[in-house]
């Protein structure tokens, strides 16, 4: 049993000016520690994944991400055609229309909140949203659709609407643009918190419209279902990573699983709950392939897929 355990060395490497990406995830994969290890774990897992076919892909987030740059990152994943699924909350929905239709802006967690709200500044993070930005915007911009899409039917899926918003903009950044595109679905349980969310049911109070859930779920499920084998890439927690892992224990537990978190496991929380955790429940399978990178996903997310890129492609 000690052979076993020293099998592996500790590998040290040096760095070279313009050394590729994916050669430095590959010395990163010897040098032993220690998040660097588990995110090169992580892009030999999702390059199996994507290099597989017999494979469907969930890819899960929050939507504080999309606020940032990394929402031309994740559309551009979409557009390469690697993702089957997207699982989110409607708080995605409305960054992406309001980046679609205006800026957001550079700013400070330091930065004084009760003089932003005065200046009728909204603040995420360190970035700055103008009021006007967002949720008005935002109204206006589903209010003018949904009247367009009440003519046609009255009952309307979270998924179906994606398309339609997706189909309206002109802007390559885009998620819904992406998702419109490729005609990959977009999940979202809890879609009613958000501005998007309170548009549809303030617009469902004047009897023209109905949400759709019951076909979101049957459309998740299918796809749970109908998959030969299932991966989940896993970004940040709440309700979208619970709906990833819960829907596929119905069909015996995920095969492989990428989670990228910066919560904590010992609050209990589903948010910090390791894959481990998730196998006692039977939403991994056992023998699962699966890895944890404890690390912001605006880091760490660009760096993983751009290697996996690089990967797939001198694989090729």
């Amino acid at each position: 049993m000690r052979d076993t355990l020293l099998s592996r060395s500790v590998k040290d490497y040096r760095l070279k000016e313009y050394m590729p990406i994916s050669e430095l995830i590959e010395c990163m994969q010897h040098s032993g520690g220690f998040t660097a290890k588990n995110l090169a774990e992580a892009v030999r897992i999702l390059s199996e994944v994507l290099s597989d076919d017999s494979y469907t892909l969930l890819f899960s987030f929050p939507a504080c991400i999309v606020a940032t740059g990394l929402r031309g990152v994740i559309a551009d994943f979409i557009s390469r055609g690697h993702v089957d699924g997207i699982v989110t909350t409607g708080g995605t929905i409305d960054h992406d229309i309001a980046k679609a239709y205006g800026n957001y802006y550079h700013g400070s967690f330091d930065l004084d909140d009760i003089l932003l709200n005065r200046l009728n500044i909204h603040r995420l993070g360190n970035v700055l949203i103008p009021m006007e930005n967002y949720g008005l915007l935002i109204e206006s911009k589903i209010t003018q659709i949904l009247d367009e899409l009440s003519k046609i039917k009255c009952r309307w899926s979270v998924r179906e609407l994606c398309w339609e918003l997706g189909k309206r903009i002109d802007d390559e950044n885009s998620i819904l643009k992406a998702l419109y595109l490729r005609r990959i679905p977009l999940y979202s349980l809890g879609v009613l918190d958000s501005c998007f969310g309170f548009q549809l049911f303030l617009y469902s109070r004047r009897g023209k419209f109905d949400l759709d859930f019951w076909s979101d779920m049957g459309s998740l499920l299918d796809q749970i279902y109908e998959a030969e084998k299932l991966a989940a890439l896993i970004v940040g927690g709440g309700i979208s990573k619970h709906t990833v892992i819960w829907y596929s224990q119905f069909r015996g537990g995920l095969d492989k699983a990428i989670y990228v978190t910066t919560a904590v496991e010992y609050d209990g929380s589903l948010s910090g709950a390791r894959p481990r955790e998730a196998i006692s429940w039977g939403k991994l399978k056992p023998e699962a392939d699966h890895v944890v990178v404890d690390g912001e996903a605006t880091i760490i997310l660009p760096i993983l897929l751009l290697a996996v890129y690089e990967k797939l492609s001198k694989d090729k």
